[in-house]
């Protein structure tokens, strides 16, 4: 049975539910007696703080080793054993980065009458698709797909504009600022086809850690992620998709009805519908998938604002369902302690925040907020100090450690910010793309 898409119904009053519910849970604690007013803070702790300890502590190189040895020499010979695979970037308005991209693909080591190259341009207004037309000139698996500015859907339905035009076994979506090894594509699909995933997320690295303090935390945020995402792998937990870099069976994509044009994150959405689907989805930390950090603050928070709306989205679409007896009870139990702390923790922490002014007191979550950010620490550790075939990850130095967990406090206002504009704002879908400069 096909998985429709969610149209976006009642995220209002679903997302005003849930800020009353975490600022009501905020805020009690306050009017306790001062013996128990520590209790909710100290139990959340306790099992939030346990949670998070057992994935990160679940990420062990070894279990994937097995895996991640394989090079593109371990492949049969014989192409005509190997699937047929497409590989699909939109791109609009990348003028600074698309040339690298192509020709990085030109170099890609796939049987070539098994790989096609598909790059959708999405109405730009720059030199991107003049660009393509001469770099693709004379190359028949590549082909360009050329759509309206005012087409619609944003990623979303520049990648549904595509299907109609794709055969392949398998897709690969790429953004247009992807740097990718020659044989990422074979190690890919070998891991696919051992595991039996339906979907293979790529382990994110930033390409241009070093350019001043913002790429450097955002290189060891995409670290941590991994870390954190291999362990909730290894316990029976969720994985999610991250857009560049994932491999996706066409069949189970078919499955789920293609990409969501009424969300901002079509990668988080399908992670969701695939979930539902009973499609297992997994990742691997080599090869990665290198792409570009943002280097101003301004753009890393309205690209942070897109995240959390499109994260906080599927939970308000999906819930239904996830909660239904389509998803494992152990699954149910990751997805529920991951919501808490990528969603309510920040919430809960404001309307303390927010209480404690106006009562002139303390507040009484500091236990809750001092394990997640002890948690985030140990996740960074553990990812910047592996190896990674891609660019060098920073050091987890003490004082780069203590910087790079302060970094992560941006979340604690994005999270209540965009809940908020949710709640009162009516449902309205802008894609807003991430601006690459080609650093």
């Amino acid at each position: 049975m096909a998985i429709v898409a969610a149209s976006g119904n009642n995220r209002r009053s679903k997302a005003a539910l849930f800020i009353v519910c975490c600022f009501f849970a905020g805020a009690f604690p306050h009017f306790l007696a001062p013996i128990s007013n520590l209790l909710p803070g100290i139990t959340l702790a306790v099992l939030l703080g346990g949670y998070g300890l057992r994935v990160v502590l679940r990420d062990r190189e070894n279990t994937f080793q097995n895996l991640e040895k394989y090079k593109s020499d371990s492949f049969i010979s014989n192409s005509e054993n190997m699937p047929s695979v497409d590989i699909l970037i939109s791109a609009r308005d990348e003028e600074n980065v698309i040339e690298e991209l192509i020709n990085r693909l030109k170099l890609i080591n796939y049987p070539k009458q098994k790989l096609s190259v598909w790059i959708i341009d999405d109405g730009s207004q720059d030199n991107t698709s003049s660009i393509l037309k001469s770099l693709i000139e004379g190359l028949p698996n590549f082909h360009l797909l050329q759509r309206a500015r005012s087409a619609g859907g944003g990623k979303s339905g520049a990648l549904n504009h595509a299907l109609q035009f794709l055969h392949g076994e398998w897709l690969l979506i790429l953004d247009a600022d992807a740097q990718l090894s020659e044989d990422v594509l074979l190690r890919l699909i070998l891991i696919a086809q051992k595991t039996n995933w339906s979907a293979v997320q790529l382990r994110k690295a930033v390409i241009n850690p070093n350019q001043n303090l913002l790429t450097c935390f955002q290189s060891m945020e995409m670290a941590m992620d991994a870390v954190i995402q291999r362990g909730r792998l290894c316990g029976g937990g969720v994985v999610e998709l991250r857009g560049n870099g994932q491999l996706l069976q066409r069949q189970s994509l078919d499955k789920c009805g293609g990409f969501n044009e009424g969300t901002v994150t079509d990668d988080l959405d399908l992670s969701s519908r695939l979930l539902i689907a009973g499609e297992p989805i997994g990742i691997i930390w080599n090869p990665p998938i290198q792409e570009e950090a943002v280097v101003q603050w301004s753009d890393l928070i309205k690209q942070r604002q897109r995240w959390a709306e499109g994260g906080l989205q599927r939970f308000l679409d999906y819930w239904l369902d996830l909660l239904s007896n389509k998803v494992s009870l152990k699954k149910k139990k990751d997805l529920f302690f991951f919501f808490l702390l990528q969603y309510a923790i920040p919430l809960i922490s404001f309307s303390d925040l927010a209480t404690s002014i106006y009562l002139r007191s303390l507040p009484l979550y500091w236990p809750l907020s001092f394990v997640a950010l002890s948690v985030s620490g140990l996740a960074y550790w553990k990812g910047c100090s592996r190896d990674s075939e891609g660019p060098d990850i920073p050091n987890p130095r003490l004082i780069r450690l203590i910087l790079a967990i302060i970094y992560l406090l941006h979340w604690f206002i994005v999270i209540p910010f965009v809940a908020l504009k949710m709640a009162i704002l009516p449902k309205k879908l802008i894609w807003v793309k991430t601006t690459h400069t080609g650093a």
